[in-house]
């Protein structure tokens, strides 16, 4: 009876022990340095220089070791942690994708954020709601946003060159300075949103919806402007040369294009047929 209540004595120790690394860790050193010590005492007694002085080349090795091994080592682990970091954001905006409400909506848009700190701007957004939010200066090159929900939010100087945004819904936002220059929004809905030299060079906004939008001093060069609705829309200063298939029926309906650029063809149009919009 008494055998057995030191043996189980003996392994809650142990078990305990296990549970605490640092403890582990120290008794392992005790161990291991009572037993080399052990070992070494006929070398200390026999010469205890000449073995002493091999110790220290062997210490001299060993630090040469740390400093490679040891810092090769602790750069995989931190690599290491910042991929486990980086899977762990991407993982929880796919977790809050459809979920319409403000939590997922911050939490995604936290998300984003840390991913760009760690020098991520790619990343899928399809379907995400991050409705009254604010990305201002975000760094979204690349990423797919289509068919998400950004209506009422912050998107100043907000990056978002070669980005997927085909009917991606900005209502109501503010796109001020924003960069979305070879994006892809076709059916995009900008209505009501300020896009105030805001730089669509070379972007697909075949069918998008630009009504009541504030567009002053836009450049929309070269920009595939196929069913584009333009009502009520302010292009002041607005630059529209080379656009693919912008007609005159399209800006007719603008509310302003005072100062704004065209090809000659385009103007020469406009100013027949309806010079009020171009005159202030």
């Amino acid at each position: 009876m008494e055998l057995r209540k030191i043996r189980d004595g003996i392994l809650e120790w142990f078990n305990s022990t296990l549970e605490n690394p640092i403890l582990t860790s120290f008794l392992v050193l005790v161990i291991l340095t009572v037993l080399i010590l052990f070992l070494s005492v006929p070398y200390y007694l026999k010469d205890f220089y000449s073995y002493y002085g091999q110790v220290l080349i062997e210490a001299h090795g060993m630090l040469f070791d740390l400093l490679i091994i040891g810092i090769l080592i602790f750069w995989l682990n931190k690599n290491g942690e910042k991929r486990q970091r980086i899977r762990t954001y991407r993982d929880e905006i796919d977790d809050f994708r459809l979920w319409e409400s403000e939590e997922a909506a911050f939490r995604t848009v936290g998300n984003i954020k840390r991913l760009n700190r760690h020098g991520i701007n790619k990343i899928n957004l399809v379907e995400c709601f991050l409705a009254r939010t604010n990305l201002n200066y975000a760094n979204l090159v690349g990423s797919n946003l289509n068919s998400a929900n950004i209506s009422n939010s912050f998107l100043i100087e907000t990056d978002l060159r070669n980005a997927r945004l085909n009917q991606t819904n900005f209502e109501n936002s503010n796109l001020n300075q924003a960069v979305m220059s070879d994006a892809y929004a076709s059916g995009a809905n900008f209505k009501n949103s300020f896009l105030i030299k805001s730089d669509f060079h070379k972007a697909f906004l075949i069918k998008t919806s630009f009504k009541n939008a504030m567009l002053m001093e836009a450049n929309l060069q070269g920009c595939y402007l196929e069913g584009t609705d333009f009502e009520n829309a302010n292009l002041y200063k607005a630059d529209l040369r080379k656009a693919n298939g912008l007609t005159v029926e399209q800006l007719t309906k603008a509310k302003s294009l005072y100062q704004t650029k065209f090809d000659q063809d385009i103007l020469s149009e406009i100013q027949l047929q309806h010079p009020e919009l171009i005159n202030k």
